[in-house]
Parts: C-alpha cells; sequence; structure tokens
C-alpha cells in the first residue's frame, strides 16, 4: 500500500524537513517487506489566495485516484500507536492500494474536506503546527511498521 502525505506548505530547509526525510526513508526501508510503501510527500500551495477553499482543491488534486483518505485534525480520533499499525495492516490486507494523509495549513482543513475523508485522526486535543505534524505523522508511520515487523523500537 502507497503512503501519500499531502500537505499545504513548502517545507523548507532545516531540522523538519531532516526529521521528516529520515523517517519515511526508515519507514520505506521497514516497509517494503510488509507490502507498505513507497511513501510520497506531495505539497500544495495556493499563491492565489484563496484560503482554506483553495487549499482544499489542492489537496483534492493531491490524492492519488481511488486512495483511502485520512484527514489529520484536532477533531479526528486518537490512536495508541499500536491502533495505527492495525489500521494500516488492516487496510493494506483489505487490498487498499494508497493511503492519502491530507495536513491542512495555518488555518487547518476545509471542513468540507475533513467531511468527505475516510478517517480522521489526531494527535491529540491539542493544536499542532501543520509543519511538526508532518514529523509526527511521519514518525508514527516508521513506528507503525516496526511495530508490524517486530523490531524493538516500539518498547510498549
Amino acid at each position: 500500500m502507497r503512503l501519500s502525505i499531502c500537505a499545504v506548505g513548502r517545507l523548507r530547509a532545516g531540522p523538519e524537513r531532516t526529521l521528516t526525510d529520515d523517517y519515511l526513508a526508515r519507514f520505506d526501508r521497514t516497509g517494503r517487506t510488509l507490502g507498505l510503501g513507497p511513501s510520497a510527500v506531495v505539497e500544495v500551495e495556493d499563491k492565489k489566495g484563496g484560503g482554506v477553499p483553495a487549499e482544499a482543491a489542492l489537496l483534492r488534486k493531491a490524492v492519488p485516484a481511488g486512495a483511502r483518505v485520512v484527514a489529520l485534525d484536532e477533531r479526528g480520533k486518537t490512536l495508541s500507536s499500536l491502533d495505527f499499525a492495525r489500521l494500516l495492516a488492516r487496510w493494506r490486507d483489505d487490498g487498499v492500494a494508497d493511503a492519502a494523509f491530507l495536513i491542512g495549513g495555518a488555518d487547518g482543513l476545509d471542513p468540507a474536506l475533513r467531511a468527505e475523508a475516510d478517517f480522521g485522526l489526531s494527535f491529540g486535543p491539542m493544536v499542532w503546527p501543520h509543519m511538526l505534524v508532518r514529523v509526527m505523522l511521519a514518525e508514527q508511520l516508521y513506528r507503525a511498521a516496526s511495530i508490524l515487523a517486530g523490531s524493538p523500537y516500539h518498547r510498549a
């Protein structure tokens, strides 16, 4: 199952980019034998200033056809790392070819786009900077692959 992180904004060189790239590379290596990956990051940017609705249109275009869509939003469901790993494994085992994780910009995701998503995922009730959410998601993808591979990375 291929995974896409579809995000508003460009992640410049710096610690967030370094961490995201590192965790996604680890995910790709670990997930390959598990039928997970490769991963890709698709960045969109509303250069015309249309706000959240314009960002939503760009995110919709970034989602692979037929993908399972996950909206990252504080109103979504909180999962343990183990439950997140199980969710990915279930989708993979059900034959889902693509999953797309949507990360909004500074003003979040358009409510209509959130409603269209197959799943809402939250990293807790706090609001996180959208650039940090990428790092957190990349790490959780790697952790999920590690859990499914039986690696000692996840010590629960």
